[in-house]
């Protein structure tokens, strides 16, 4: 067979090579593509309603979607972030100025611990309050020594998450703007039954939304209960828990509790036993309860997959993707399922999701689809 010239055999072969070669020039910036992508799907409902209001003006409409995107999502991160630099700002002070209660926690802590731990820690000076603190401040005064050395490298990575970032807005724009016309051209290109395209489309969608919104809620959630139940216990720099309680929430299941249980022994230990058995019943029934309820509501129930499922393909899409992997992980079981289901038949042309025709009518009335089909 020979397609415009060319065997088809040959074709596919060069077709593959540039298709390689064209994702690894956008390797460098796959995170920006992928926010980018995942962003203009959860808003564009936003961009729908816009367009109730304003018409056809499509450029405006898009340009005002980013900045409220910006608003909504990216203002609200840029103030917490800057909260938990105070506050580690405030927790590094008190190590250099021993006024922090660390050292103490850890010297009570060691205390309950078992003859042969406490002989291991006494070998390497660190079975009093003084020689903890002492450590303490040596670290704290080497992490120091070490940012200022590493200035040219911080920089660097500022200024390279600075670009990504712009660039993340910038294809954020023409995805809102000009997304139903892409998808058009992807469905036309794809060498598979309308139902199937529409279908894994669809499937893409559902759970790049469902995971985003869904463990962003969740962490936020977690985070904020969290760091609330930290400061009523007492518990020094409890933002900065909660905010780091936040961040581990993406792994289900597990990630709240790689912070609250150490804590937890640290109460127990030092004989606060009020503290103790508050967090272990503030985590087990509240934070257990946001985690078994909330996650399957918002994105189990989207995504269709059972929580263990959920669990490995996290852990396992960032043991390879790094942070990204929380989408990534369960977007590819979730296309790996509907592939499987469409092969076997369970999932046929009769129950298999569509695109809504009007998001592709907005593709085909796209100014550039007549040049495309001339």
């Amino acid at each position: 067979m020979v397609v415009k010239g060319f065997s088809k055999g040959f074709f596919i072969m060069i077709l593959f090579i540039v298709t390689l070669a064209f994702l690894d020039v956008l390797r460098p910036y796959y995170s920006s593509v992928l926010w980018a992508v995942i962003l203009a799907v959860i808003f564009n409902p936003l961009k729908n309603r816009l367009k109730q209001y304003m018409g056809d003006r499509n450029g405006l409409i898009s340009l005002l979607t980013v900045l409220i995107i910006c608003l909504i999502v990216f203002t609200p991160l840029a103030i917490i972030t800057s909260s938990l630099a105070i506050e580690f700002n405030a927790v590094y002070t008190k190590l250099q100025g021993n006024e922090t209660q660390l050292p103490v926690m850890v010297s009570d802590t060691i205390h309950h611990l078992p003859r042969w731990a406490r002989h291991f820690l006494s070998d390497h000076n660190l079975d009093s309050t003084a020689e903890i603190q002492k450590k303490l401040s040596d670290v704290a005064l080497q992490g120091s020594q070490y940012l200022a050395g590493s200035v040219f490298v911080i920089g660097k990575s500022t200024f390279g998450f600075v670009v990504g970032f712009g660039i993340m807005l910038y294809i954020l724009f023409f995805l809102i703007k000009d997304g139903a016309y892409l998808v058009n051209l992807t469905l036309e290109a794809l060498p598979l039954s309308r139902h199937v395209k529409h279908h894994l489309f669809m499937k893409f969608a559902a759970v790049s939304r469902a995971t985003v919104k869904g463990t962003v809620v969740v962490a936020i959630v977690q985070g904020a209960l969290g760091g609330l139940a930290f400061y009523i216990a007492g518990l020094d720099g409890s933002l900065l828990w909660g905010a780091l309680m936040a961040f581990l929430s993406i792994i289900p299941a597990v990630g709240s509790a790689i912070i609250w249980v150490p804590a937890t022994i640290y109460f127990f230990a030092s004989g606060m036993l009020w503290q103790g058995i508050f967090l272990i019943v503030f985590f087990v029934v509240v934070i257990g309860l946001v985690d078994n309820i909330l996650r399957p509501l918002l994105v189990g129930k989207d995504t269709k997959m059972p929580d263990y499922l959920i669990l490995i393909t996290t852990l396992g899409g960032m043991e390879i993707y790094g942070i990204n992997g929380f989408v990534i992980g369960p977007l590819i079981a979730a296309l790996f399922i509907a592939c499987w289901n469409i092969l076997s038949g369970r999932e046929h042309q009769n129950n298999t999701d569509m695109i809504d025709e009007d998001f592709i009518e907005e593709g085909k009335n796209h100014p550039d689809a007549d040049k495309t089909a001339s």
